[in-house]
């Protein structure tokens, strides 16, 4: 019962049954329920990460002992799953897709910028996403949010999932590498600022990458930028718009 099962994505919490379960009857112990026990999961995860996390160490921060976490959950699955989708339902700043004097593209936009803040705030989210279903009653907001504003977009019903796939896996790699990144300057103490510049510094005076940042440093120049915030900022927001342009020309090709 505590392991975590083999085959997880290939089952779900929420086609199980067991995601509405408040407990399993009578002798629960009090003072928890299943919210609670979710919401100290997204705290631990936010504070350790996903490789530190454990169902003992989740008891720990809920002062009870590890079986009194199982009467609510069956497995660590079970509640990495609710946890995943407790994440997913911080995107509440979601564009009305049934607005029709809306502009799809600012819509996308919004889309993105929300999922980009998503991974980058919780970087173990990534990873489960990859790993879980993610039908979640959040997560499912959020898929069909997104599905009816690219359907607006005006592109054949074809080329509909294949829009969704372009922008929110780039927006997927860009906010997970961006989330690792603080992460690890987390790590270290440093400002992203300050450890940016020592990476900087490092990387050009060393023989096998000198080279390459000599080379690169007129195109980083012309990045702009005085922040790596903004830096990043400036990345995303123009791959965004390469995206947007891309479905304008598949949309007037037809």
């Amino acid at each position: 019962m505590a392991e975590t099962a083999k085959g997880a994505a290939h089952r779900s919490v929420w086609l199980e049954g067991k995601a509405r379960r408040r407990g399993r009857g009578g002798g629960q112990p009090s003072g928890l329920d299943r919210d609670r026990i979710t919401e100290a999961t997204v705290r631990l995860l936010d504070a350790e990460g996903l490789a530190k996390f454990s169902m003992r160490r989740l008891a720990a921060e809920l002062n009870v002992t590890a079986m009194s976490v199982y009467w609510y959950v069956d497995t660590k699955d079970d509640l990495l799953e609710l946890a995943l989708d407790a994440a997913f339902g911080e995107l509440t700043a979601l564009p009305d897709p049934t607005d029709e004097d809306a502009d799809w593209r600012e819509q996308l936009r919004a889309l993105a910028t929300e999922y980009r803040g998503l991974l980058v705030r919780h970087p173990w989210l990534s990873p489960l996403a990859g790993h879980y279903l993610n039908i979640g009653p959040n997560s499912l907001v959020f898929s069909r949010t997104v599905q009816q504003v690219v359907i607006r977009t005006g592109l054949p019903a074809h080329g509909i999932t294949g829009a969704i796939s372009a922008v929110f896996q780039f927006v997927y790699g860009y906010g997970t590498i961006e989330g690792h990144f603080f992460a690890r300057v987390a790590d270290t103490g440093l400002t992203p600022d300050e450890y940016f510049h020592q990476a900087m510094t490092a990387t050009a005076g060393a023989p096998q990458t000198a080279e390459i940042i000599e080379e690169s440093k007129t195109l980083m120049a012309a990045r702009g930028g005085d922040t790596v915030e903004e830096m990043m900022s400036r990345d995303f927001t123009f791959a965004l718009d390469l995206l947007i342009a891309g479905i304008e020309a598949m949309v007037k090709r037809g």
